[in-house]
């Protein structure tokens, strides 16, 4: 009988692969006063489309209580990657945005990421990371529908 590694310590030991790049690329750029989650913030900000992102929106995702997701955030503004603004016709509303600060450190990230991307697909093929992309996207939507039917049923 073969013993197989079960997949969320698969998971976690494949995140730590980048997260240990980049946090090598980011402080060797002069990055290294980032906080834990201040890399999802950053890379999310950074690859997101929509320009300012509603704080709750941050929060939901990281999946944190306010006051946690409330504390990384000050920390980012506070270390000059974010900047935080409150809207004007909701002031309940508070968006934040990178700074350039933000955006270069960004940049190290993606690049770090883009590295690993490119050393996993010579060593496994690009098929073999397309489908093992719909597999998580796949386990990410079970996720999604299982707290979606919790929350149905409270």
């Amino acid at each position: 009988m073969t013993h197989q590694v079960v997949m969320p310590a698969l998971l976690r030991h494949a995140r730590y692969t980048y997260d240990t790049a980049m946090r090598h690329a980011l402080a060797k750029a002069g990055f290294d006063d980032i906080p834990r989650n201040g890399l999802y913030v950053i890379g999310g900000l950074a690859l997101g489309v929509r320009g300012d992102v509603p704080l709750a929106e941050l929060i939901k995702e990281l999946r944190t209580s306010k006051q946690a997701a409330g504390l990384l955030v000050d920390i980012l503004v506070t270390r000059g990657y974010l900047e935080r603004a409150v809207d004007k016709a909701d002031r309940r509303k508070v968006t934040v945005t990178l700074t350039e600060r933000g955006k270069a450190a960004a940049a190290v990230q993606a690049k770090a990421r883009k590295t690993i991307d490119d050393e996993l697909i010579a060593e496994v093929g690009q098929d073999a990371v397309a489908c093992t992309r719909r597999t998580l996207a796949a386990l990410i939507d079970l996720g999604t529908r299982g707290r979606e039917n919790q929350d149905d049923e409270s």
